[in-house]
């Protein structure tokens, strides 16, 4: 995984199943971890390793640029990673960059956001709400 650093953007690589331990920017040395921003899915690499290798619950975002309500709903996946800092991780996936992703999982709508435990599907909801709706309804 692909991991941005908070204080100079730096991209930092860390292995998905260390995602909760302690890590540092290469570049500026400040703190990467635990995550408190959703975190972009890259690939579908990336994405089969996240949900995969992850010790907490991950939720993904399945959006795209040109969508107004995924523009909506952003501030508050940010939120909702914030608040569940350590406890969830927030993953993003661009459906225009990874269109294989999306068909894979019938992504038919778009904000959809889908929640991984344990590498399975657990719950999906879609269309732009709070972030505490979002915790609500996906049962976080």
């Amino acid at each position: 995984m692909r991991v941005a650093c908070s204080s100079c953007s730096a991209q930092n690589r860390l292995p998905a199943s260390r995602l909760l331990d302690k890590a540092r920017c290469a570049a500026c040395k400040a703190s990467l971890l635990p995550l408190s921003r959703p975190i972009a899915v890259q690939s579908g690499e990336d994405f089969e390793e996240l949900v995969r290798d992850a010790k907490v619950p991950v939720l993904v975002d399945f959006w795209a640029a040109w969508c107004g309500p995924c523009r909506l709903v952003a501030p508050e996946l940010e939120k909702l990673a914030a608040q569940r800092s350590g406890l969830t991780i927030v993953a993003k996936v661009d459906t225009d960059a990874e269109p294989r992703l999306s068909a894979r999982f019938g992504i038919s709508s778009i904000p959809t956001l889908v929640l991984f435990r344990q590498g399975r599907e657990a719950k999906r909801i879609s269309g732009a709400m709070s972030a505490s709706a979002m915790a609500t309804q996906l049962g976080l």
